[in-house]
Formats: C-alpha cells, sequence, structure tokens
C-alpha cells in the first residue's frame, strides 16, 4: 500500500509568549496517542524551544542539516532527528541564534519533501515574523493554526495578518483563542474580538486549560496531553483532541468543539 504524505501543519502567531511552543507539543502528544507518528519541526530560527521544552539532545539542528545540504554532505534525515520517545521527533531549530540567518527557504522545502512519507503529521512551529522561510512553509501547508491572546495589540496585528491571508487568497488556517495562557486577561468578549480581528474564532483554550504547575511539565521534559492528562481536565483535554482531530481533516465523533 502506498504512503500517504504527512498532514503538515503549521503552529504560528504575530507576537511572541501566547504559548506556541505548548500547544505544538501537547498537539504532538494527542496525535500519539491517536496512533500517528510525529515530526516536530523547530522553525522558530532564533529563539526556539521545543529541543529545550521536551528535554532532547539538539546538538544536530536545522542549521547542521541545510549545512550539510548546501555542501554535498547529507546522507539521511535521521542523522538530524532527535527522539523524544518511538513516536514523537524533532528537529530542532539553532542552539545558537546567529546562524538562523543563514538557513535558505530552499533547503526547508528540501527537508518536507525528505520527511514527508516518513511520518503522518509534521509539526511546524514557527516564529512570529514573515521571512522567507515562514512563508515558505505557510504555503506548503496543509493547515495552519494561528494562535491569539486577549490582547489589543495581539488582536491587531492579527487583522492585518488574516488580511494577508485573504489577499493571498489562503483559506486553510484556523484560528485558536487562547484564554488559558493568563486567564485574568478577559478585556474583550468573543463578538469583540471577532470585531477587532474581522475574522471568526475556530477554537478556544478556556482559562480552564490553564495549569498551574505547567514548570514542573517542562523541566521534566513532559507533555501533559501523554503524562498526565488529568491535569488538563477531561472536558478541556476533549476539546484539545477534537481540534488536533480536525487540523488534520479527520474531525471526531462529536465535531471539533469551538
Amino acid at each position: 500500500m502506498k504512503k500517504e504524505k504527512a498532514k503538515i501543519i503549521c503552529v504560528t502567531s504575530n507576537k511572541g509568549g501566547v504559548g506556541k511552543t505548548f500547544i505544538t507539543t501537547n498537539l504532538a502528544g494527542v496525535y500519539e496517542k491517536l496512533g500517528k507518528k510525529v515530526l516536530i519541526i523547530d522553525l522558530d530560527l532564533f529563539f526556539g524551544g521545543i529541543a529545550a521544552s521536551l528535554n532532547v539532545d539538539g546538538n544536530k539542528s536545522i542549521y547542521h542539516l541545510t549545512e550539510d545540504f548546501s555542501n554535498n554532505r547529507y546522507k539521511h534525515i535521521n542523522d538530524y532527528i532527535c527522539v523524544y520517545d518511538e513516536n514523537i521527533h524533532v528537529l530542532s531549530a539553532c542552539r545558537d541564534p546567529r546562524y538562523g540567518n543563514k538557513i535558505e527557504a530552499r533547503y526547508i522545502d528540501l527537508i518536507l519533501q525528505q520527511v514527508s512519507l516518513l511520518y503522518d503529521v509534521i509539526l511546524v512551529d514557527t516564529s512570529h515574523d514573515l521571512g522567507e522561510c515562514k512563508l515558505l512553509v505557510l504555503d506548503r501547508s496543509d493547515m495552519t493554526l494561528f494562535i491569539i491572546t486577549n490582547d489589543l495589540l495581539d488582536l491587531k496585528n492579527t487583522k492585518s495578518v488574516m488580511s494577508i491571508f485573504k489577499d493571498a487568497e489562503n483559506k486553510d488556517y484556523k484560528i485558536l483563542l487562547n484564554n488559558s495562557l493568563l486567564p485574568y486577561k478577559n478585556y474583550y468578549t468573543d463578538y469583540d474580538i471577532k470585531f477587532i480581528i474581522k475574522s471568526g474564532v475556530d477554537y478556544t483554550l478556556s482559562s480552564s486549560f490553564y495549569i498551574k504547575n505547567i514548570d514542573n511539565f517542562i523541566s521534566r521534559g513532559k507533555i501533559v496531553t501523554l503524562d498526565n492528562p488529568r491535569a488538563i481536565g477531561k472536558k478541556e483535554l476533549s476539546k484539545f483532541t477534537n481540534m488536533a482531530r480536525d487540523l488534520i481533516g479527520e474531525g471526531s465523533k462529536k465535531g471539533a468543539d469551538k
């Protein structure tokens, strides 16, 4: 049977500090529980935190891979992949942020080609800029998960980015409102948010998703959805799982919760 290409999900935002890395790693946890093999590509080229969050060895990074591509030293993608567990692998960002500018977008395309038949889901965690590498991933992704918070500056910037998506006729994106990061930030109603960004909100992480001891998980390289789903709660975990299914086009028995 011919292997289907992986679903590529780009996880992005227009500012830092919105919970993007946490959401990316926990999506990976859900996909593993759904029987999927997952690769996380850390494309936050300057300050990526996937390897640190999962306590994996990031000595061989996306920078080394692109350097070996350009110098004809590349042999196999596994030489650069970090293993979190049997079903979650990581291609880490550069440890030295000075190398971020040296990565050319054309090599990102080659990387996606190399891994597309090796995994079921590829999660690309990106920075909040609109550089050439990120624009390429947005174009190559099957779906983009755009994360926003209940913050005026964030919402106004989101409006600008949404206009870019619409001008490019890119409809393959979903918006996630993360109310779990700073549960006391509830300045705007759902109606206000939709009015400000001129777009609907597809999913919401409520304040119930807030985890007080999250640093304990991160310091031990644990994924909450895998190692202690009770910390999230049954209802919120169900919503998160339905979102994960929806992003790869599988839906759920009850549909994706918003």
